[in-house]
């Protein structure tokens, strides 16, 4: 159920970004590079299509609301606050692949710059003064399973093989082994068993077999072949086998010489590899990222 009008009074934040954009369009201008690139903006031609404005618009929102992209594309049709706010004017929703195409062309840089405006926009209007600034620092995760050493070396096995399967597809002289099935057991094995001298010949079993896999992955590399396909896959496989030898080289040194390895030489996920591991006094260790938050001072209610 709508509402004809939106009800900013529910919604103050959205009330003022709205009238700091309304008033300033520079500032969107700011992102239009990063968006359309040097492709030239028009107002005529397709209408699904959203405008520089309406992805800035649709990027803040998600943001602020802390939604995916599918929930803002929900959003559009059943928020009449989204719909206002992104400027909608009764069309249909757009979709979240268009949002998240365009959202993502957005630089890091370009919303520093953004940044920078909307606070001497608040400086100006003294609701900022500058003179006193609270910190703080917390930690934002990333998407991954609790790393250890086994469950990294079965991550790559069974990547390996994936990639491996996609490329048999496309080059028919291409042999490899399947080693998932062994190496899945042997990674439950090693999750059940507790005491190292009884971990050990197991992870020598699973590094015998990773090392078969290492090798089969390095001669799919070599192959030569004309398929467009096949060399972009086996690009990613130039690249998972880096990181493969760099899980092989910790696992050893951890879990059969016992050697206490530096966390620079570790890898948290061959997925997200940017993932850093953060320790906060004696709690729990967290992987992700660190981020320090600053904050001026906060408005007196009246």
């Amino acid at each position: 159920m709508k509402f004809e009008k939106p009800d900013w009074s529910a919604n103050p934040e959205f009330c003022v970004i709205d009238t700091i954009l309304e008033s300033r369009p520079d500032i969107i201008l700011m992102l239009k590079s990063d968006i359309i690139g040097s492709e030239r903006a028009s107002t005529f031609g397709r209408q699904d299509t959203p405008s520089v404005e309406q992805i800035v618009r649709a990027a803040i929102f998600k943001e602020m609301r802390g939604m995916d992209y599918r929930e803002l594309e929900y959003a559009q049709n059943d928020s009449r606050i989204c719909g206002t706010f992104i400027k909608l004017d009764g069309r249909e929703p757009y979709s979240f692949q268009m949002f998240q195409k365009s959202i993502s062309r957005i630089k890091p840089e370009s919303l520093h710059r953004v940044l920078v405006e909307i606070n001497k926009i608040a400086i100006s209007e003294g609701l900022e003064d500058v003179k006193s600034v609270s910190q703080d620092s917390t930690v934002v995760k990333t998407n991954i399973h609790y790393p250890t050493n086994n469950s990294l070396v079965w991550d790559c096995v069974k990547t390996s093989t994936r990639l491996l399967a996609q490329l048999k597809e496309e080059i028919d002289t291409l042999d490899f082994i399947d080693y998932t099935k062994s190496a899945k057991k042997t990674f439950y094995e090693i999750n059940i068993t507790r005491g190292e001298a009884k971990r050990i010949p197991l992870f020598h079993k699973q590094l015998i077999l990773f090392t078969k896999v290492i090798n089969q992955t390095s001669n799919a590399i070599k192959k030569k072949s004309t398929s467009i396909i096949a060399m972009v896959i086996q690009q990613e496989l130039v690249k998972l086998l880096a990181l493969m030898k760099q899980v092989y080289d910790v696992t050893w040194r951890k879990e059969i010489d016992g050697e206490k390895v530096p966390n620079d030489d570790k890898i948290f996920s061959i997925y997200e590899q940017h993932t850093d591991i953060i320790v906060k006094g004696q709690r729990e260790a967290l992987f992700g990222h660190k981020i320090n938050l600053a904050a001026g001072k906060i408005p007196q209610r009246i």
